[in-house]
């Protein structure tokens, strides 16, 4: 009990959570605008690439965190092409882009490194301290020797929830996610927030996919998102279309999963395995049938 009140599961859990955060905090953006994103697992996976591939080339991870960024909104661009422009079925077009990228993936690893399903191992991004908030009593521990992707993912839920709920842009937004027909009537480009709102998403989820291959790891290997992607849309749903309950959600999950490493039982391996999983699909039973998300999710006519 004592192992799962500490400092070290907290730290642990906030570390599993930050991809599912950013990926949540991307999906609800994406949704808040009116289109479906199951791409999400996808876009993380390019991401994932994208930055083992981009440190590989320069020998700096913080280039692989750009290309992460740039490869997760190129796929952005995709979804929002495929749906706006030519109207696609939107849960259509985000699968797709799931199954495109996992091939993709795999034939490009053999391209470069000549290796099924694996890449070298690249240089990975460095732990930072903040001085003077890293001598703090108790808290300290959180300012010391951590990712900047802590800090980073902290400021950019801030940030998108700030832009929702405090801005003329962000109340357009939510507007078009609800009525986007209403939002047109009155001089709003319901397609460029559409565009812009993907495309974020994209690049977020790119962003969430460079800190499995560069900090949690230092490789890509296929399919190491490993069901991230499906667990960020479920904190999206739970935390209800909003980037703090997108957070909070995303807490649940990842210390489901920091727990299923702690703790030391006498449980096949395979059940442990499951338990993130199941307690998101628990969650989600029990308590996402409450939540109502955007009214016009999934209608792309404006």
């Amino acid at each position: 009990m004592d192992s799962i009140l500490s400092m070290e599961m907290l730290l642990s859990t906030l570390r599993m959570a930050i991809p599912l955060v950013l990926a949540s905090v991307g999906g609800t953006l994406c949704e808040r605008s009116g289109i479906i994103n199951l791409g999400i697992e996808g876009m993380m996976l390019s991401g994932a690439f994208g930055a083992v591939y981009g440190t590989y080339i320069s020998g700096n991870p913080w280039i692989g965190v750009l290309f992460a960024i740039l490869v997760g909104g190129l796929f952005g661009i995709l979804h929002a092409v495929l749906c706006i422009r030519f109207k696609t079925n939107q849960s259509v077009s985000g699968i797709g882009i799931n199954v495109f990228v996992s091939g993709l993936t795999i034939v490009l690893t053999r391209a470069v490194w000549k290796s099924d399903g694996m890449s070298g191992q690249v240089e990975k991004l460095p732990a930072v301290s903040i001085p003077g908030l890293k001598e703090l009593p108790v808290i300290g521990t959180l300012f010391t020797e951590q990712s900047p992707y802590l800090f980073i993912t902290a400021g950019i839920v801030l940030g998108a929830w700030f832009f929702m709920y405090r801005t003329k842009a962000g109340l357009r937004l939510r507007a078009i996610g609800d009525h986007p027909q209403a939002a047109q009537t009155v001089g709003i480009n319901v397609s460029l927030y559409r565009y812009v709102a993907v495309t974020f998403c994209g690049m977020l989820c790119g962003l969430a996919g460079g800190y499995l291959s560069i900090v949690q790891s230092n490789l890509f290997v296929k399919e190491m998102v490993a069901g991230r992607g499906f667990m960020a849309l479920a904190a999206m749903i739970l935390g209800g279309w909003n980037p703090l309950g997108a957070l909070c959600a995303s807490l649940v999950f990842a210390f489901a999963q920091a727990l299923r490493i702690s703790l030391k039982v006498e449980i096949p391996n395979q059940l442990m395995l499951m338990l993130p999983y199941f307690i998101t699909l628990f969650v989600l039973l029990f308590f996402g049938r409450k939540v109502k998300g955007p009214q016009a999710a999934g209608n792309i006519e404006e």
